[in-house]
């Protein structure tokens, strides 16, 4: 598997540039904003993607570039192809505020993506995004930390939000504030 090639852009097909690494030309599909010029030096952070006919190559310029372009992928029915599509109508930053806010027109704007495949993307990666991009309705320092915390326990990022609004009179720590929420939130399973 290719992880990073190193080279320089010998040209463009489409969506894709050819990287020259030492007379090996390698075809690597890019987000359409991908912009350099012919024989400049390029580094590409790579996602191999192996079919029963062809091996494709994605590339990236950063390696949070590419994170999201997995994280996109494990979305059901949002194969390399479409991630890439997502990843070309704007910047990562702006996609991830997007789908982290829960704006899926958005992401109507892709061809081939409509109103159920942008709902269904923002749905199962809003609580990841919210996390990382700080996207939370306020929530911001200790009670993120408390958020992922629980999250990684297996509650949803609303039930998170919802137990710490309901325990708010608790010490400013963290460990306060996390036993707290799991109080909270135990009491209500049993209830």
């Amino acid at each position: 598997m290719i992880g990073k090639l190193t080279g320089v852009l010998s040209g463009r097909q489409g969506d894709s540039v050819v990287v020259d690494v030492q007379g090996v030309g390698y075809c690597v599909r890019v987000p359409l904003a991908f912009t350099l010029t012919e024989g400049a030096p390029v580094s590409l952070h790579i996602h191999t993607a192996v079919r029963d006919d062809a091996i494709d190559l994605y590339g990236f310029a950063q390696e949070e570039e590419l994170a999201f372009f997995r994280q996109l992928m494990t979305v059901s029915s949002v194969g390399p192809k479409t991630a890439l599509s997502i990843m070309s109508v704007a910047e990562p930053a702006a996609l991830k505020r997007a789908i982290a806010a829960g704006d899926a027109a958005t992401l109507t704007k892709v061809f081939g993506i409509g109103k159920k495949s942008a709902e269904r993307i923002v749905v199962e990666l809003r609580d990841k995004l919210q996390l990382e991009t700080g996207v939370q309705s306020g929530v911001a320092g200790p009670d993120a930390e408390v958020i992922e915390a629980l999250m990684a326990l297996g509650y949803s990022a609303a039930e998170c939000r919802k137990a710490l609004k309901d325990t708010a009179a608790v010490g400013e720590s963290i460990k306060d504030k996390l036993g707290a929420a799991l109080k909270h939130l135990g009491s209500r399973s049993t209830v």
